[in-house]
């Protein structure tokens, strides 16, 4: 069956997550950048989700939108809660990196304005809003 319409929306998802689960594992383990506590619970969102999606498109499975969906949305609120900490939108003293890393630390910004956070942010929404228009096709429809 040829990819059409909202089923294609799968696809990238998948390739999102992908990127953001190759990316974070680039920056830690050969650009040697420490992940801190909230990218830490980011990737514990964004990591299953490759399976989680890439099983579904495998099986053709309607329901991995509801498998998938709460995962993100999860680490989507993280995401958010690190950018308005990142950016001192909220007061640093609210951070739960309390050892190591510091969740606000500027460890990588490129063009100015793009940071790990806002990465890990655009990542989750990316994939929310992919897995919010997902409808797999069905024949006879």
């Amino acid at each position: 069956m040829a990819l059409v319409g909202r089923d294609i929306l799968a696809y990238v998802a998948w390739v999102i997550s992908l990127l953001a689960t190759v990316g974070s594992l680039f920056f830690s383990e050969v650009m040697g950048l420490p992940p801190c506590a909230l990218c830490w619970y980011q990737r514990i969102a964004i990591y299953p989700l490759v399976l989680i999606i890439g099983t579904g498109i495998i099986r053709r499975d309607g329901r991995m939108r509801s498998y998938a969906l709460p995962l993100c949305l999860a680490g989507l609120a993280v995401a958010a809660y690190h950018n308005l900490l990142y950016y001192g939108i909220i007061p640093e003293t609210l951070a739960p990196c309390t050892q190591g890393v510091s969740c606000t630390e500027r460890q990588l910004e490129w063009l100015g304005f793009v940071t790990i956070p806002l990465m890990g942010l655009a990542a989750f929404v990316g994939v929310a809003l992919c897995l919010l228009f997902y409808r797999e096709e069905t024949e006879g429809k």
